[in-house]
C-alpha cells in the first residue's frame, strides 16, 4: 500500500467544508482538489458558494472554474482528470485534500465508477425534452416508478443524473441501480474520509442565512446574466432554477428565495444520508480541526 494519503473532507452544503479544508491543507502544506459538481463551472459563482479570492489565494485549488457551463461534464470525466492530477501531485506531496459535497464524484475518485451500457441518443433526447416540457417532477416520478432504489439515493434536483439514469433504463431495459455493483478500482494512494457534522437545526439555520447572504451579494443579477442559458442541464440546479422561474414571471421573488432555502435544506439532508451510507467516513464536528489532524496522523502510522 502506498504511503501517499488523500484526505477527504466531505459533508452537506453550508457546513463549512471550504474553511476546514483550507485549514487542514495549510497544516499539511499541500493543495486542495474541489469535489463539487457545480463549482467546476466558470460562470457560476455566488449561487454555488465558490471559494472567494482570499480563500483561493490561501491554498492552491483545483477543479474550481474548470469548465464552461456550455461544456459536457460528468463524473466519468472528473474521475479521469482527478486521478491523473492526484497521481501527478503525489510526486510532490505526501498528502492531498479532496473536499466537496458531490458524493458521486468522491466515489469516482475513491472507488471508480461502475460500467454502464451504451445509451441510445434518442433516449437522452426524449428525457431532455420531458425535462424541458414537463419539468423535473416528471423525471422524478418516472424514476421512482422504474428504479426506486436509485430514486432514494440520487440528488433529485440534479436533472442531469435523472436524465442519465432514465436513459440507461430505457436503453437497456434494466434498472440503473443494477449496473452499480462493480468492485473498487485499485488506486495508488490510501485515503482517510472525514464527514463533517453539525446539529441539524443549526445547519438548516446556516443554510437559510447563507441564501439570504447570496441574495445580498447579487445572486439575482448573476442568474439574470445567465438567462439565455437557462435550458442547459448544468443550470437545472438549486439557486438558479428557482430564480429563473421568478424572472420568467412564474413566481414572486419572496417565493423563489423560500424555495431555494427549502431545496437547499432537502439537498443537505440527502447528502447527509449519502455520506452515512456510502464509504467509510469518520464523523467529526465541523469546527474540530485538531481532531481531524489527529485522525490524519493516526492514518499515517
Amino acid at each position: 500500500m502506498s504511503d501517499k494519503l488523500l484526505v477527504v473532507i466531505a459533508g452537506p452544503t453550508a457546513i463549512g467544508k471550504t474553511k476546514t479544508a483550507i485549514q487542514v491543507a495549510q497544516q499539511l502544506d499541500t493543495e486542495i482538489l474541489s469535489c463539487d459538481s457545480r463549482q467546476l463551472y466558470k460562470e457560476l459563482n455566488i449561487g454555488v458558494a465558490k471559494p472567494d479570492k482570499e480563500e483561493l489565494a490561501a491554498v492552491s485549488h483545483h477543479f474550481i472554474d474548470h469548465v464552461s457551463i456550455e461544456e459536457s461534464y460528468n463524473a466519468g470525466r472528473y474521475e479521469r482528470e482527478a486521478i491523473q492530477l492526484i497521481d501527478d501531485l503525489f510526486e510532490q506531496y505526501d498528502h492531498l485534500v479532496l473536499t466537496g459535497g458531490t458524493g458521486l464524484y468522491i466515489k469516482a475518485v475513491l472507488e471508480g465508477l461502475d460500467e454502464f451500457p451504451a445509451v441510445k441518443p434518442h433516449d437522452v433526447d426524449h428525457y431532455t425534452e420531458v425535462l424541458q416540457t414537463q419539468g423535473l417532477t416528471a423525471l422524478q416520478h418516472e424514476l421512482k416508478k422504474k428504479d426506486p432504489n436509485y430514486f432514494h439515493e440520487v440528488d433529485l434536483n440534479n436533472s442531469r443524473r435523472l436524465v442519465r439514469a432514465l436513459s440507461v433504463i430505457k436503453s437497456s431495459g434494466q434498472t440503473f441501480s443494477s449496473f452499480r455493483n462493480s468492485q473498487p478500482k485499485p488506486r495508488n494512494f490510501k485515503s482517510v474520509n472525514i464527514q463533517l457534522t453539525m446539529d441539524r437545526e443549526k445547519l438548516y439555520h446556516r443554510i437559510n442565512t447563507r441564501v439570504d447572504m447570496m441574495m445580498k451579494e447579487g445572486l439575482l443579477a448573476e442568474v439574470r446574466s445567465l438567462i439565455s442559458y437557462k435550458d442547459l442541464v448544468s443550470l437545472q440546479t438549486v439557486g438558479y432554477s428557482e430564480l429563473f422561474k421568478h424572472l420568467n414571471g412564474e413566481i414572486e421573488l419572496v417565493e423563489a428565495i423560500e424555495l431555494i432555502k427549502r431545496n437547499s435544506r432537502r439537498y443537505a439532508k440527502r447528502q447527509i444520508t449519502w455520506f452515512s451510507n456510502n464509504g467509510n467516513f469518520i464523523k467529526v464536528p465541523s469546527n474540530d480541526i485538531d481532531q481531524i489532524l489527529k485522525i490524519i496522523d493516526a492514518s499515517n502510522q
